[in-house]
């Protein structure tokens, strides 16, 4: 199992969820949790979400066969249409600008169409996510991801790989 870890000043900070709040305390000019502690709450209790349910889910469905792989599938539709109702009518869970939750979150719109292509598993209908699926393109579009996404061909190309290791080489 492989654990994001941040070294600063010669000192480890570990789990992706508690970087991003060391990041946000250390560099207070560039926040990226809000400043009201109502929404602080709320900041964190989508970003948990994301990490309990919706990662659980879509990773479920990435490594499942058959009946299984439906109902996490299923499971994974249900858990991103509640984080859409999260994000109401904002540009960003941040509100105009990129902040905790889409940083925390925005990775999710990624995996979740590599594991629809490699599972052959719908997730983010855009039909009936269609907040969901723009906001996913909004956050990929921000200039510093952006720049630091690797090339698509090749997370699909590892992760076929990855997939056929898990599952026995079929859907």
């Amino acid at each position: 199992m492989e654990h994001k870890i941040l070294v600063h000043g010669g000192k480890p900070i570990a789990e992706s969820l508690v970087i991003l709040e060391y990041l946000d305390e250390t560099w207070k000019q560039n926040p990226i949790l809000p400043e009201d502690p109502y929404e602080r709450a709320q900041a964190r209790f989508w970003a948990k979400f994301v990490d309990e349910k919706c990662a659980p889910a879509i990773m479920s469905a990435f490594t499942k066969k058959g009946e299984e792989k439906e109902k996490a599938a299923k499971e994974a539709r249900e858990n991103l249409k509640i984080l859409e109702s999260g994000l109401g009518e904002k540009q960003f869970f941040g509100g105009e600008s990129i902040g905790f939750v889409d940083i925390a979150a925005g990775w999710i719109g990624i995996w979740a169409r590599l594991v629809e292509e490699i599972a052959e598993v719908n997730l983010i209908d855009t039909e009936t996510m269609p907040v969901l699926d723009t906001w996913f393109k909004r956050v990929l579009e921000v200039p510093i991801i952006k720049q630091c996404l690797p090339p698509q061909d090749k997370l699909l190309e590892h992760n076929k790989g990855f997939h056929k290791m898990l599952t026995g080489g079929s859907s």
